[in-house]
């Protein structure tokens, strides 16, 4: 709910963590680079769904058209048609910090000592507020670009510090100058008239890769989006790397040493199950975080469900690797989305069942073990047991693909604060209780680790052990910013 009592999500929307954005860039002259970055947005819709939006050059002017909404709702075929150029950048939003409005979709645009450059970013930065001052410092009172004009994301704060940085060559210049001041997570993609770049934190936080399609080059969030727009998967964007891509090819510089804590979490529940990140397919982790789940954590029941469809995965591992058979119990509108009309207070109480309702065939008289990637406020499993015991299940235990989260993030997931976290407060048979299950069970750290397959010290584990890779002011930083 919102402060006016309405229904913006359609499950409690903090017990999710949501990640705020996914970005999008191709080089590709010939091709129509709007429709590219149109797809390639659509395959990363589910980063952010609260606004879209797509940059292109023809190599005099850059053009933008962004807007609150899903990208379906946000583009149109005129809008694509008017965007014409050799190269386009796009982005996808999940408002938090800055609120959901027009001045904060991004691409952000600002004019430097080099032109105009259009910039897209994911992740968090945190320290945004040295950013700022530092803008201050270098321009004077002016805060210039999208920041000037009522933007309160970090990202505006980025592009005006490129506005704001005298004295270098060139943008690679002012980017290799800019890049190592920035602390905290960021995927960026950003352009001039004539050229596309990229580059990412050195921890490498989020996600961000690199393909090739046809004479032209795509770097976006997920190599879902290669998929979709018929690129060919290259290689990732290394942690602390500049990319630079125009009629030359790929060059590549390093601002920062290599010291990649890419996030956890990207794994449980934030990439789509068609994604690979740093060589592991996302849905074959997820059918190993289940089967682990399910030798850590048996129990004698009749069939298996998922929480559709970030838990789908999991729970097929738990029920081949545990022997229980895998039921449909519960079906999903798939055309539920984020909703403003305002509902009664009935419904309010049953919001739920607006994108989940179950197969009460299936259900009724049955133990159940019902699979979820993640608990955070505990809202909706509190609200799904009740379901299905509404259904008739005999038995409801409660398996989660993944340890307690019990701190927020501040590297790009929009996570509560800690005090409202369920399992900062509760242990694990209050929190049960608190869910009415009949039993819980939650993924060991150790099982995660072995499920994702990469070495513990290469990842960040920061929500669910508190330990965060890089210095953090838990009072200043913020916790989201693109």
């Amino acid at each position: 709910m919102n402060g006016d009592g309405l229904l913006t999500h359609v499950l409690d929307p903090s017990d999710k963590g949501q990640d705020e954005c996914g970005v999008f860039g191709v080089w590709a002259p010939g091709k129509e680079v709007a429709h590219l970055a149109y797809f390639g947005l659509y395959a990363l819709q589910h980063r952010g769904q609260e606004a879209a939006g797509i940059a292109t050059s023809n190599g005099e002017n850059i053009l933008i058209y962004k807007d609150i909404g899903l990208v379906s709702q946000v583009f149109h075929e005129k809008a694509l048609a008017s965007l014409d150029g050799h190269l386009a950048i796009g982005h996808v939003r999940y408002a938090t910090t800055g609120q959901g409005s027009w001045v904060n979709a991004q691409p952000t645009l600002g004019a430097t000592e080099f032109g105009t450059i259009a910039l897209a970013h994911n992740g968090n930065l945190v320290n945004a507020p040295e950013l700022i001052s530092l803008v201050k410092e270098e321009s004077g009172a002016d805060l210039r670009g999208e920041i000037g004009h009522g933007s309160s994301t970090d990202t505006a704060v980025v592009t005006a510090l490129f506005g704001a940085t005298r004295g270098e060559a060139s943008i690679e210049d002012v980017a290799m100058k800019t890049l190592p001041l920035l602390k905290g997570a960021f995927s960026l993609v950003f352009m001039d008239e004539h050229t596309l770049y990229a580059a990412r934190d050195p921890q490498g936080f989020r996600p961000l890769v690199l393909g090739k399609i046809d004479d032209g080059w795509v770097v976006a969030s997920e190599t879902a989006a290669l998929d979709i727009v018929g690129a060919k998967f290259e290689r990732e964007i290394e942690p602390g790397e500049f990319v630079v891509i125009d009629g030359d090819g790929v060059r590549s510089r390093t601002f920062a040493a290599s010291k990649p804590r890419g996030c956890a979490f990207e794994y449980v529940y934030l990439s789509r199950p068609d994604t690979v990140i740093s060589g592991r397919n996302i849905n074959s982790v997820r059918n190993e975080m289940g089967r682990i789940l399910a030798r850590e954590h048996k129990v004698d029941a009749d069939i298996v469900i998922a929480t559709p469809d970030s838990g789908t995965p999991a729970a097929i591992g738990y029920a081949q690797e545990s022997g229980i058979p895998y039921a449909q119990g519960l079906v999903k509108n798939a055309y539920v989305g984020r909703t403003f009309i305002q509902p009664t207070q009935e419904m309010r109480q049953r919001g739920i069942r607006l994108k989940l309702n179950p197969l009460r065939e299936v259900i009724q008289g049955q133990r159940i073990v019902v699979v979820d990637d993640s608990i955070v406020r505990g809202n909706t499993q509190r609200a799904l047991v009740k379901m299905l015991r509404e259904a008739g299940a005999a038995q409801v235990h409660v398996r989660i693909s993944s340890p307690p989260v019990q701190w927020p993030c501040f590297f790009g997931i929009d996570f509560p604060t800690r005090a409202e976290l369920i399992a900062n407060s509760l242990n694990l048979d209050e929190i049960c209780e608190q869910i009415d299950a009949d039993s819980l069970g939650y993924l060991s750290h150790e099982g995660m680790v072995r499920a994702i397959g990469l070495p513990a010290e290469k990842l960040c584990f920061a929500c669910f052990n508190g330990d965060y890779p890089i210095p953090v002011d838990v009072h200043t930083a913020r916790i989201s910013g693109c």
